[in-house]
């Protein structure tokens, strides 16, 4: 048997191997059962998604699932479809026309055109109408009506029931792109589907035509109460105008708006001329308060400096302002010189302050006088405008009455001339639709339904359909760990091996399977495990390895005791210690007495070299438990274990430890730091994955590497399913049994 286990570059930058269990954060190239998985992210957590090829391998491990669930969906569609009632359909064309024909040039009381998409839609829910449905089982009589009940034995029915089963059998289809309308009936008598379609299309061209009738009718009657109203309202207005006219002259009117004219033409420009001089006013007080607020000399505006006296005092100011600085200049300020000519600058201030006062005022005096003259003008303005008003109130008036009575006028000739049309149209009959095709029975051996390639074809899908279903229900509610994506993907550990079923062989037999080659396939699977193993140097290097499950039955003394054995094949010195103190297992997968062991060397009661088993198989010692414990975590944690595992790393190469199932109880926890790693066994399709994914997460919690899983007891009838490429039938002839008598490989 050739063992390949090189490795090879991935895209992602690491390693792929197969089919051995590598170290977090490389890739495993190919993965398990043709999954094709990439493996380790920037933080070296596991990245496993499904692909189509897992929901493959799903359906072909529940195909039965499918397959009964087609056949039963099949079978009941054709039987359905064999017992059920033949129905017949008969269809009748209509036409609807765009427009209604016109035999004279008159308008319609009630237009039918179709000039939209709408238009059109109408029309045929008006086919589709609880109207038309009443009017046609009002017609369904006699012979006609027994027939038509005859399939519900029945033989009289009230019109309710009748009308309430023509509209559950009839369609309407309009045709694309066309003004037709195909109405279409079923019955399970095919004679019975005819006459009820055609009754349809006669039925909507007669609705319409009595549609029609009526409105026309009723047209008749309001345009002729329309007429007699409108002839009062004309003479009345006539009447308003002649006393109008007889009360106001409307000669008087004009030569009054004339004159009224001319004076508001006058006024208007008076009001203009005030205006302007109050808006000059009113500048020159704002520009006389915007100083004054501004603290500014007002000697400054324009209209103020432009007064002769002001100028003159200005002048005179300057002078006496320069003689006051040169005597300034001579005098201290309180010389008789100084202070007299003070005083004289002084006085002259305060009268051109008392000038520029008085010209502020005069202009605020006649910024008030244009006031009241611009109001005066305004005031005169809009008398005159009244006036005016009035005037033209009054002509206005006149020519509105004179309007309202020849447009009424008008009103009466055109209502009673659309009487005449509507009384000559009325007597004329006119159809919006027309039958293209009158609905035939059916061929007696082409029913409708029901349909048989039809109903077959929809029951294939669905059968197909819900077989794949239900087979991914059944997935979903599986949750137990059968599939590497299980292990890789939720679990969260690498697969590092796996180990076929075996049914015929007793206990210790299947502990010892590796050396007695009693089934070559686990054999050859065990020493594929301790390829992997040897693959990383971290599970290379490891001497002391702890081996768990999590529960019970899952092989991880079986795993322990054959991988044991297969390092000792290879030339290493290995003793397999028994830790499961409350079920201990390892003396009897090797058929040995459980009188000395763990307990005892933990308790000082023996040594090591009396409690150990020595040549079991050719390198390979034992460490029975020594008994059940009856405090066994006790044991685990005291000094004399410690010592103990660090005396057995010092005599062998090494060190497997069997321990307790993780979902049970503690003590694989207890011994995990005094080891160099573990290892996982997980039974196939046994234990559910959120307690295979609790156990792995407290060994990976616990800081000490863990090397990966073992998946046990694969059952072969099912391998092709996830681990095609490991088992199969063109591999057997490359194992080979080893003889036992000479031990050298050769075939038997």
């Amino acid at each position: 048997m050739a063992h390949d286990r090189g490795q090879r570059p991935h895209a992602d930058g690491g390693y792929g191997y197969n089919p051995g269990g590598a170290p977090t954060g490389y890739s495993y190239g190919g993965g398990y059962g043709g999954y094709g998985y990439g493996y380790g992210d920037a933080e070296g957590r596991s990245q496993v998604q499904r692909t189509l090829q897992d929901y493959l391998l799903i359906l072909r491990e529940r195909v039965w699932y499918v397959v009964v669930v087609f056949l039963v969906i099949v079978a009941s569609t054709l039987v359905y479809t064999l017992s059920d009632t033949k129905i017949y359909q008969s269809s009748a064309t209509l036409q609807i026309f765009r427009r209604d024909p016109q035999v004279m040039q008159v308008q319609q009381v009630m237009e039918n055109d179709i000039r939209s998409q709408e238009d059109f839609n109408t029309q045929v829910k008006v086919i589709e109408s609880l109207a038309i449905i009443d009017r046609v089982a009002k017609r369904i009589t006699g012979d006609t009506l027994r027939d038509f009940l005859a399939p519900f034995e029945k033989t009289s029915a009230d019109a309710a029931f009748v009308a309430d089963l023509v509209a559950k059998n009839r369609r309407v289809i309009p045709q694309r792109l066309t003004l037709v309308v195909a109405v279409s009936f079923q019955h399970p008598n095919r004679f019975v589907a005819a006459k009820v379609a055609n009754l349809f299309a006669e039925e909507y061209r007669n609705y319409n035509q009595h549609l029609r009738a009526e409105a026309q009718d009723k047209a008749g009657e309001d345009l002729q109460r329309a007429v007699e109203d409108q002839r009062k309202k004309v003479d009345e207005l006539a009447l308003k105008r002649q006393r109008y006219k007889e009360k106001n002259g409307t000669v008087s009117l004009d030569q009054r708006k004339d004159i009224v004219s001319e004076s508001l033409k006058a006024i208007n420009l008076e009001v203009q001329r005030s205006q302007g001089v109050l808006q000059g006013a009113e500048t020159r007080v704002d520009q006389i308060k915007d100083y004054r607020a501004r603290g500014a000399d007002l000697v400054d505006l324009p209209f103020v400096s432009a007064s002769p006296l002001i100028n003159e005092l200005k002048q005179h100011a300057a002078v006496q302002k320069i003689q006051l600085a040169k005597v300034a200049e001579r005098y201290l300020d309180k010389h008789p010189t100084m202070i007299e000519a003070r005083n004289a600058y002084s006085q002259t201030m305060r009268e051109l302050q008392r000038q520029i006062d008085s010209v502020c005022a005069q202009h605020e005096a006649d910024y008030e006088a244009a006031k009241k003259t611009h109001a005066l003008r305004v005031a005169e303005l809009e008398r005159i405008k009244a006036e005016s008003l009035a005037v033209d109130a009054a002509a206005v008036e006149y020519d509105q009455i004179d309007r309202d009575v020849k447009t009424q006028e008008l009103i009466l000739q055109s209502i009673a001339a659309r009487k005449t049309e509507t009384a000559m149209s009325s007597n004329i009959e006119t159809r919006n639709a027309r039958i293209v095709d009158l609905a035939v029975p059916s061929p007696a051996e082409r029913p409708i339904s029901p349909n048989l390639m039809l109903n077959l074809g929809l029951g294939v899908m669905g059968g197909l359909g819900l077989g794949l279903a239900f087979a991914f229900f059944v997935a979903f509610i599986d949750d137990r760990v059968k599939s590497s994506f299980d292990i890789e993907g939720v679990v969260g550990l690498p697969l590092i091996g796996i180990i076929p079923e075996i049914k015929k062989l007793d206990l210790a037999q299947k502990a010892q399977i590796v050396a007695t080659n009693d089934d070559r396939q686990v054999a050859e699977a065990f020493l594929t495990l301790h390829s992997s193993l040897r693959l990383k140097d971290e599970s290379k290097n490891a001497k002391c390895i702890l081996i768990t499950s999590t529960i019970p039955g899952e092989g991880k003394s079986f795993t322990t005791t054959n991988l044991a054995l297969t390092f000792a094949a290879h030339g290493e010195k290995v003793v397999v210690v028994d830790c499961d103190l409350r079920k201990p297992n390892i003396h009897k997968s090797f058929r040995l007495e459980n009188l000395k062991g763990v307990i005892d060397v933990c308790a000082g009661h023996a040594t090591l070299d009396e409690a150990v088993i020595r040549g079991v198989q050719p390198n390979l010692d034992v460490l029975a438990s020594g008994g059940r414990a009856k405090n066994p975590t006790q044991v685990l944690n005291s000094r004399g274990f410690e010592v103990m595992i660090s005396e057995l790393r010092k005599r062998y190469d090494r060190v497997f430890v069997d321990t307790p199932p993780l979902a049970a109880v503690s003590d694989a926890l207890i011994v995990l730091p005094l080891v160099d790693g573990s290892i996982f066994t997980i039974f196939f399709n046994k234990v559910r994955r959120k307690a295979a994914q609790f156990g792995a997460k407290k060994l990976l919690e616990a800081n000490v590497p863990n090397f990966g899983a073992v998946l046990n007891g694969l059952n072969l009838a099912v391998s092709g399913y996830y681990y095609a490429q490991y088992y199969d039938k063109s591999y057997k002839d490359y194992y080979v049994v080893q003889s036992r008598d000479d031990g050298l490989g050769k075939e038997k």
